[in-house]
């Protein structure tokens, strides 16, 4: 489609995180936003240094981080339209001339803050409709709430709010709404990414995750917890129940030494999820050739009832396998009990499997058909678009 409606800036994370999962996330914005008459431009314009996988730690050098995105970018048209500038390093831009970067910030119609990672610079307070877009909610609720500056200060620079915490502010969401109004929205699928096909023979339950992370808040005298490991070890012994086996594609970080055998000893597959995650169609292929997902949530949004569902398991869902996926409340937007299922407990886990294994390829058309419905990347960002004020041409 030729673009009609101007330039759009999507900022986002994928060169500060060159993984699969994140390039894939951004890819969907991308072509999404095309598809629509956008003429969009991916843009990293930050003071954070970027993480290397190969180094397993963060550096200011974003080179090899960009080689490593770029193939997929140039593979959807993206190859002359994205730039990467590190100012902690020496402020060069790599992509975009630092004259066209400057004169996009001018002309952009909108600028997607996706993730919220990037700080709001002098640059980009132009004409541009500056629009928060929030995948992990909670954290920066809990800021405003306390009266953290930053936060107040970062979310304010935008025009419009969207948080994939889409229970937020109804009754049974925990999550303290002050000061912003947050809009829903959720994950964007470009649905012929994931074509369905048949699962390999003998196909594991699938997911692909990190164990540990180290981002817990206190609220009001409560612990959240960010970590999956939590909610992992709450069904250890899930597989000796379970009809179908289940593989944990894992970055397993290394103060957790004990967490592969002890998986193991329970009937766990593990496999590296560096393998998974080096390469988009790799990762592609992982999801498409899964019996379907088995995944846990974080506790901030399971407690709380925020409402969050995962961009991954979207992608699952877009490729046609069911998911089993821990309640965070996103029960209340989504259809559930056939393609998809939320769980509280271990048992709603083995009876989701024996319903998915009793009408397995119902299941498989019904998961496809919700990504069409709730996740297809022309009526997403279509929403999204038009309740930021950008629907006309």
């Amino acid at each position: 489609m030729k673009a009609t409606r101007g330039p759009v800036v999507v900022f986002g994370i994928a060169f500060l995180y060159p993984l699969a999962g994140v390039t894939w996330q951004f890819l969907h914005y991308l072509v999404g936003l095309r598809r629509l008459g956008f003429d969009p431009y991916y843009v990293e314009d930050s003071s954070r240094w970027v993480y290397d996988p190969a180094l397993g730690d963060f550096t200011p050098d974003p080179a090899r981080n960009i080689a490593a995105v770029l193939p997929a970018l140039q593979a959807h048209g993206f190859g002359d339209r994205w730039a990467c500038r590190v100012h902690a390093l020496d402020g060069r831009c790599y992509g975009l001339p630092q004259s066209r970067l400057r004169a996009l910030y001018r002309d952009a119609v909108a600028m997607l803050n996706v993730t919220g990672a990037q700080e709001v610079r002098e640059e980009h307070l132009g004409g541009a409709r500056r629009l928060y877009v929030e995948t992990d909610p909670v954290a920066s609720q809990l800021g405003v709430a306390e009266g953290d500056p930053k936060t107040i200060e970062q979310l304010a620079a935008h025009d419009v709010l969207f948080t994939y915490g889409e229970n937020l502010g109804r009754p049974d969401c925990g999550v303290p709404i002050e000061r912003f109004t947050w809009q829903p929205t959720r994950q964007p699928v470009v649905l012929d990414f994931w074509p369905p096909a048949p699962p390999t023979e003998h196909a594991p339950y699938t997911t692909i995750a990190t164990w540990r992370h180290q981002n817990d808040r206190v609220f009001r005298g409560e612990t959240y917890y960010w970590s999956k490991e939590r909610e992992f070890l709450k069904v250890l012994d899930l597989p000796r129940r379970c009809p179908a086996p289940i593989e944990l594609a894992l970055d397993i970080t290394p103060d957790a030494p004990q967490t592969e055998p002890l998986l193991r000893e329970h009937g766990w597959r593990v496999v590296p999820a560096a393998d998974v995650s080096r390469d988009v169609m790799v990762y592609r292929d992982y999801v498409r050739a899964s019996r379907g997902e088995f995944t846990v949530a974080k506790d901030q949004n399971i407690r709380l009832r925020s409402g969050w569902f995962s961009d991954r398991s979207a992608c699952y869902l877009a490729a046609g396998r069911p998911v089993v996926t821990q309640e965070t409340g996103f029960s209340s937007i989504l259809p559930t009990g056939r393609g998809l299922f939320g769980w509280l407990d271990e048992g709603e886990i083995v009876a989701a499997v024996d319903a998915i294994e009793r009408d397995y390829a119902g299941n498989c058309r019904a998961a496809r058909e919700i990504a069409a419905e709730y996740f297809a990347a022309e009526t997403v960002l279509g929403s999204l678009m038009e309740r930021a004020g950008l629907s006309g041409p």
